[in-house]
């Protein structure tokens, strides 16, 4: 699925700012013929999520069905090919009707889906776009659901939250990202897929591109800027696939994040029609004698586990604010970040792309629970993977996939003996297909132990943990060294690099102590710096990324004062003691190119 954009062949409308909102706790707009037309109950900003942009008409915990309808006005000048509403993502069921009719659904959240709806639209006139969501989640869901019956079912009511959930983020509600009507030719680009490759100074471009009622016309490439004969291939069984060289070529990387401009053209009988342009990255990401290479270069991760979260906002894509955290980021030194614990939203990949930001690009499997498993999961699982890698294959800046994150955090003695390994192996094994130029991982949690299936099938060992924290509460010296004699047992039973994908400790913003108290900006400044001395003491350490890079909204508990403070930066951005830490300890080395 090609991201929209204008060009003498498409064009893209943006749909409005505010739409029409209806809660629907009952579930009886379907049958009520709401796709037609209901009475809301306020409007909503789209994107944006429903909890508390509208607390005040008490929908702050509001876990169901909602509606979202807009009228949109689409040219003439839309005919004569096909016209297609995208919508960035809805968490996490979404049924659409256009004018009345339906014309589709989708299941998952976090990434985006398109309908065909060229015979649904009245062209030169407003079209109504209605959009039921639901972000209910069940066992076979990605990511899984839990509800107050299961907490008590399982005797774990002290861990039950308020919105129940597996994870330890909001579950908010949603249209979280735009939504917009896109015209295509009717013989038109449908897909371009980049593999990129570096031998010395030369970079290699293989393009496998697909197109739509095109078999039998020509594809042709070109990369602005490099002169060079053009890459061309005959459309067959909507496939083509080419290459180009670039001599003396610019690699991506995070000090010169060079993009080049690709440009594809449809060719009918001699004539151009249809285009497509995206940037392209030329890098190579590999792993070689226990070090993780870009460019055949090492490098090394230094950022944040982070969230899509703001006030008001919810999970809503922010431009503003998508630039003031790339900001944050490159003045605390980071060069890296993983979208814990899902997709983010394109325009973040995008500007990664741009910054210089490696990334870990994960799917939204987190704290999957494989006692509540069955085929459905495990397909909802490979549909999650196979989206993600589809969307974001051409971005240079994903260096690895994670598959998902912290299994087995129940501690389920099943998954050690059978049903862990089998799951890992088939969901490995099939993203593996997909992708085989990136390194694969799964960060693990302490529940899951130095025994997780998970790094037998992960190129690179990512682990969590929070000794001085969750365990060991208070003393931080300790927490390190018990840390230290775990990484050594996985690093000698696996001999794999290693990465520490989360540690870090709830500070509130303000307190002090001269003594290690857990929740003051000091303690968390002392447990990141004796951490970091850790692991880099370890040569086969390839990262650390600090959990988080600003405090988020979590489900009610009471171990939670409304957020999960674990954020080096306030939920509003503003930075605590430890950021100021944290930008010393990655600044670059005096002697570092």
């Amino acid at each position: 699925m090609l991201y929209p954009q204008s060009n003498p062949y498409r064009s893209e409308l943006g749909s409005p700012p505010f739409w029409n909102f209806k809660a629907d706790p009952q579930k009886i707009g379907e049958n009520s013929g709401w796709s037609g037309g209901f009475v809301p109950d306020a409007e909503i900003a789209i994107p944006g999520s429903w909890n508390e942009q509208l607390e005040e008409i008490g929908l702050f915990n509001y876990i169901g069905s909602a509606w979202c309808s807009c009228s949109m006005f689409i040219p003439k000048t839309f005919g004569g090919g096909r016209t297609w509403l995208r919508i960035g993502s809805a968490d996490y069921y979404a049924k659409v009707w256009v004018n009345g009719e339906y014309v589709g659904e989708h299941s998952g959240g976090f990434l985006p889906f398109e309908f065909d709806i060229t015979k649904n639209v009245n062209l030169g006139e407003k079209n109504r776009i209605t959009i039921l969501v639901n972000n209910e989640l069940t066992a076979e869901t990605i990511p899984q659901g839990i509800s107050s019956e299961d907490f008590a079912q399982e005797g774990r009511l002290r861990e039950e939250t308020f919105p129940p959930a597996r994870f330890d983020f909001f579950p908010y509600g949603g249209i979280h990202r735009p939504v917009a009507i896109y015209s295509t030719p009717s013989n038109y680009i449908s897909g371009l897929k980049v593999d990129t490759s570096v031998t010395g100074s030369k970079g290699v471009v293989r393009i496998h591109a697909s197109a739509a009622n095109s078999d039998g016309m020509m594809i042709c490439c070109t990369i602005a800027d490099v002169p060079g004969p053009v890459a061309e291939s005959v459309v067959a069984g909507g496939k083509a696939e080419m290459s180009i060289e670039i001599e003396r070529c610019r690699f991506w990387s995070p000090g010169d994040p060079h993009l080049y401009l690709l440009h594809a053209e449809l060719i009918k009988d001699g004539k151009i029609v249809d285009a497509y342009e995206t940037p392209v990255g030329v890098r190579q990401i590999s792993i070689v004698d226990g070090k993780l290479l870009l460019n055949g270069q090492p490098i090394y991760l230094t950022g944040f586990g982070r969230h899509e979260d703001f006030p008001v906002l919810g999970k809503a894509l922010s431009a503003p604010l998508i630039v003031k955290d790339f900001g944050l980021m490159k003045w605390v030194n980071a060069n890296s970040f993983r979208t814990s614990h899902y997709p983010y939203a394109d325009e973040v990949m995008a500007m990664a792309d741009r910054q210089g930001f490696l990334v870990i690009d994960e799917v939204p499997a987190v704290s999957l629970d494989l006692r509540y498993t069955n085929e459905k999961t495990i397909e909802a699982h490979k549909q999650a993977i196979k989206d993600l890698i589809e969307r974001d294959c051409n971005h240079p800046s994903v260096v690895m996939w994670a598959l998902g994150n912290e299994p087995n955090l129940v501690g389920d003695e099943g998954y050690h003996k059978g049903s862990g390994k089998k799951y890992w192996e088939e969901i490995f094994t099939f993203a593996r297909t997909l992708d085989a130029s990136r390194p694969m991982t799964v960060p693990n949690c302490t529940r899951a132990g130095s025994c997780d299936p998970v790094f037998e099938f992960s190129d690179i060992l990512s682990i969590n943990r929070y000794y001085g924290w969750y365990e060991y509460p208070g003393k931080i010296e300790h927490g390190v060294n018990v840390l230290e004699a775990e990484m050594e047992k996985i690093y000698a039973q696996y001999r794999k690099p290693m990465m520490m994908t989360e540690f870090g400790a709830d500070t509130m913003p303000g307190l002090h102590s001269i003594s290690d108290q857990m929740f003051t900006e000091e303690y968390q400044e002392e447990l990141l710096e004796q951490y970091i001395k850790l692991l880099r003491s370890k040569k086969y350490v390839v990262g650390e990324h600090v959990w988080n890079f600003a405090d988020f909204r979590t489900p009610q508990h009471f171990r939670r004062i409304l957020l999960n403070m674990k954020g080096v930066f306030t939920r509003t951005r503003q930075p605590k003691a430890a950021a100021f830490k944290l930008k010393k300890l990655w600044a670059p080395s005096p002697h570092s190119d």
